[in-house]
């Protein structure tokens, strides 16, 4: 008998919907030319890539006057912004000071460490207990040395929202720049430039059932930004490099295919997750990060106490069930959990999180399945547990 699979770590990456191989495909032995190029081969392609622009730009609410420029990934994206500010302000000795918070994705955070070995002053706003922040911690922190404010729109750990319209409109009001890792909110929760403020904002394919290997970054008109890759005249001259046409069309595709089922991620998905939720925490000393009001549909970080998340994924994964213990970034990193630590969790605590993330191709029978073999698991190794002296 084969053993079942089931995918939940969403979080980490997401299998491409059929629908947008079916439309990449063309693009790799049929139309093939350089869009740069004059002839047949080359102009052939502009207006499906055209049409793949227009859905990113419909998929976020910006304008026909903004840029959005591919990259290779939100990390690239990430780093652009970061060092973009960094030459363009920081290093003529206009501003010294970036805000950013404790718990951003790993491409926040070592670039902003990097830039901290260069001079730059970095404020790292710390999450409250219920593993948040607040825009007035951000207001706050600004001083008449800030050149940017960079906050993740959706928590990669624990699915929490961040206000990021209410810190645009402070940075927008203060005249800083404002940037904001985008990457776990588009495909979940409606994303929208425009009522956000932002000045610059991220996104990879691959985080809602795009390919692996594309993604880009949202520039508001007007902003500059020294770019990272020098060479032709490639996306207006703001990062060179021959466009990846196929992972592009793929990209506009899962764009315009997660704005449609927005609707579906915030019902069927989040009662999916929720009846999930509400099984898990039947069990004694399960605890679940972050209220669900302020939680993007599909996350859920579930702590259980007297069990390492290493040894939950290790049962698991034998059942044929992929989760994590947090970001896949930082997955050879076996250290507590950071939000558990930025929370206040205590040490022990700290190292029993497991991530559980859904997509629209999950089912309540996978669900009752992941229930089942949750509860086996834990009875398990709290046996086996030398740190669990409470009851099953």
């Amino acid at each position: 008998m084969m053993q079942k699979r089931i995918y939940l770590d969403n979080n980490a990456t997401t299998m491409v919907d059929p629908k947008v191989e079916k439309i990449m495909q063309p693009f790799f032995c049929e139309h093939y030319g350089n869009p740069n190029s004059l002839h047949k081969f080359g102009t052939e392609i502009h207006p499906a890539l055209h049409d793949a622009f227009n859905k990113l730009y419909e998929g976020i609410n910006a304008s026909e006057e903004d840029d959005i420029i591919i990259t290779s990934c939100a990390t690239e994206s990430n780093n652009w912004v970061l060092k973009g500010v960094y030459f363009d302000l920081i290093a003529k000795g206009e501003k010294n000071h970036i805000i950013t918070t404790d718990v951003e994705h790993p491409a926040i955070g070592a670039t902003c460490r990097f830039l901290e070995s260069l001079g730059v002053k970095v404020t790292y706003l710390s999450i409250n207990k219920d593993g948040n922040i607040s825009a007035n911690q951000v207001r706050e922190a600004i001083t008449e040395q800030t050149a940017l404010v960079s906050i993740m729109w959706a928590n990669n750990e624990t699915g929490l929202i961040f206000p990021i319209e209410e810190i645009g409109a402070i940075c927008k009001e203060k005249g800083v720049l404002f940037h904001t890792d985008a990457v776990q909110a588009i495909g979940k929760i409606p994303v929208d430039v425009q009522k956000a403020n932002v000045d610059f904002l991220s996104f990879s394919a691959h985080k809602f059932h795009g390919p692996k290997g594309i993604g880009a970054l949202y520039i508001k008109k007007g902003r500059q930004l020294t770019p990272l890759l020098h060479g032709g005249e490639h996306m207006r001259g703001r990062r060179s490099g021959t466009l990846n046409v196929p992972y592009i069309i793929g990209m506009g595709e899962a764009m315009s295919l997660a704005q449609s089922y927005l609707d579906y991620e915030n019902s069927t998905i989040l009662e999916l997750r929720n009846y999930l939720e509400d099984a898990l925490l039947k069990i004694p000393d399960v605890f679940v990060i972050g209220d669900r009001k302020h939680r993007v549909p599909n996350t859920t970080l579930i702590s259980i106490r007297g069990i390492e998340g290493e040894a939950m994924l290790w049962d698991l994964n034998k059942a044929g069930i992929a989760c994590s213990t947090g970001s896949a970034c930082a997955s050879e990193d076996l250290e507590a959990n950071p939000v558990m630590v930025a929370i206040g969790a205590d040490k022990e605590l700290a190292h029993t999180a497991v991530r559980i993330s859904l997509s629209r191709f999950n089912t309540k029978e996978e669900i009752d399945y992941t229930i089942e073999v949750f509860n086996k698991a834990v009875e398990r190794l709290r046996k086996i547990s030398s740190s669990y002296e409470g009851k099953i």
